[in-house]
């Protein structure tokens, strides 16, 4: 799926991610691969990316953190995720 993850001052990260952990209201949740259409509202936490395909250089930014080729994370302090065609935005602070 496409995720897309954004903050006021810029894009953090655009690119295919097989599932996504986000740390919602109500508690930490995932959304895989053609998931039903969803949106949420996030508190302060991490969002874990499990990538399709390793990091790429356009890719990288500050506010990632790599954890192996695959796996990367990014702390928010809280925002809005809206799951829609397989597309992940995610509009964090």
């Amino acid at each position: 799926m496409k995720l897309d993850i954004i903050t006021p001052e810029s894009g953090i990260f655009s690119g295919e991610v097989n599932s996504v952990s986000l740390p919602g209201k109500d508690g930490i949740f995932q959304v895989l691969n053609n998931h039903a259409p969803i949106i949420s509202a996030l508190t302060e936490g991490t969002l874990a990316i499990d990538l399709e395909s390793p990091l790429s250089e356009e890719q990288k930014h500050d506010a990632i953190e790599v954890e192996s080729p695959d796996k990367i994370s990014v702390k928010i302090k809280g925002g809005v995720a809206e799951l829609t065609n397989n597309k992940l935005i995610v509009l964090a602070e």
